[in-house]
């Protein structure tokens, strides 16, 4: 069966039945009128960076000042990732080192391009390392991802139609997605179109462009490797993103590409199979049973004694890291592409744990914590 079409289809009915309080609805159309919009995150980019170098949110934290007047901004404030001077805009092409074995798009999306560029800067510099001319349309826009995953179907299809079309003229063999949750959606775009009503020749445009999305680890585990992996003997846990691994069936293929890494010790985090309580915005929506979903998780986490923990979506590490430090530790975390990025590169393990003795410069700085207490 699947589940993952149940869910949307029963939250799209959800949605349009069920009667939600003023509070609840505020909150809805203000995290609906922010995350899919590029620009409008990027504002608050400046302030939120201030925020953070202040010291300030040590001592909202302590208080518990905002668990009391909103959980949802609590947690919010919590999982905002530590951001750095953002990397210079990606060109529109960036061409493969060496000869080219293939053209890809690469989808840079909403809150990932705001709030993780860094992630996207790798994704292009790997891609172009293993023999890709990348196509990075200014056009595009949100996937729709977000709003398709809680039931907001008109939405999600004016979303989905806008990136069809921008994908349609960019002649690219692949559109390599680097966000589970923004991978999942794509892939079956048909559906969240048949939703909203669309004709058939919408269904049949959706059906092509969902044929040439991969994730990220799929299409290079796919393509095979060809840029040189220096050492980076690092103890890492990999976290399976519920939108990677139950929405698009792609478990191997990250493991590969980190075991293909010199000297790292790779580890799998028990009851892989359990939602951290990220997924997309329901640890903003339902903070309770996302939270005490994110302590379990973090207890599986630090049994494996790692130093860094890697997945195929932001989100979930920010979410599990942010879990980590309420129970007293903390730990590094990155995305798969980071780690392929670091080792291509030769640079130090250090790169990625977030030492001070080196800092990454800006141009790819990891999202990081501090390492993770013993």
């Amino acid at each position: 069966m699947a589940y993952d079409a149940l869910i949307e289809t029963t939250r799209t009915r959800v949605e349009e039945e069920h009667e939600r309080g003023a509070g609840e609805r505020l909150l809805r159309k203000a995290i609906f009128s922010l995350f899919p919009y590029r620009r409008r995150l990027n504002l608050l980019r400046g302030p939120l960076r201030v925020y953070q170098a202040s010291g300030l949110p040590r001592l909202v934290r302590r208080s518990g000042l905002l668990d009391r007047l909103s959980p949802s901004l609590a947690t919010m404030e919590r999982i905002a990732p530590p951001l750095h001077k953002a990397p210079p805009a990606l060109p529109e092409r960036v061409p493969a080192v060496g000869r080219t074995r293939a053209v890809v798009g690469m989808l840079t999306g909403c809150v990932q391009g705001s709030f993780f560029p860094q992630v996207n800067t790798a994704t292009a510099r790997v891609l172009a390392s293993e023999g890709c001319d990348v196509v990075v349309p200014r056009s595009q826009g949100c996937c729709g991802a977000l709003s398709a995953h809680s039931g907001r179907t008109g939405e999600a299809a004016k979303f989905a139609r806008a990136t069809i079309e921008t994908f349609e003229h960019a002649g690219v063999d692949a559109i390599v997605v680097n966000s589970a949750g923004c991978g999942a959606t794509m892939k079956h775009y048909a559906r969240v179109l048949s939703e909203d009503g669309a004709g058939e020749d919408w269904l049949q445009r959706a059906k092509a462009l969902s044929e040439k999305v991969m994730d990220f680890s799929e299409f290079l585990d796919w393509l095979g490797p060809q840029a040189e992996r220096h050492p980076l003997p690092i103890r890492t846990a990999y976290h399976d993103a519920c939108h990677l691994s139950h929405g698009q069936g792609v478990t191997s293929a990250p493991r590969k590409l980190l075991h293909g890494v010199p000297g790292m010790d790779v580890v799998d985090i028990p009851n892989p199979e359990v939602c951290c309580g990220s997924a997309g915005v329901y640890n903003l929506l339902r903070p309770q049973p996302a939270g005490e979903l994110g302590d379990r998780k973090s207890a599986d986490v630090r049994s494996t004694n790692a130093e860094l923990l890697v997945a195929g979506n932001p989100g979930c590490s920010l979410q599990i890291a942010s879990a980590i430090e309420r129970g007293g530790g903390s730990i590094s975390v990155a995305h798969t592409v980071q780690v392929l990025d670091a080792s291509i590169r030769g640079l130090a393990p250090s790169a990625l744990l977030g030492r001070p003795e080196a800092e990454p410069g800006p141009d790819h700085s990891p999202s990081s914590r501090k390492p993770m207490s013993a």
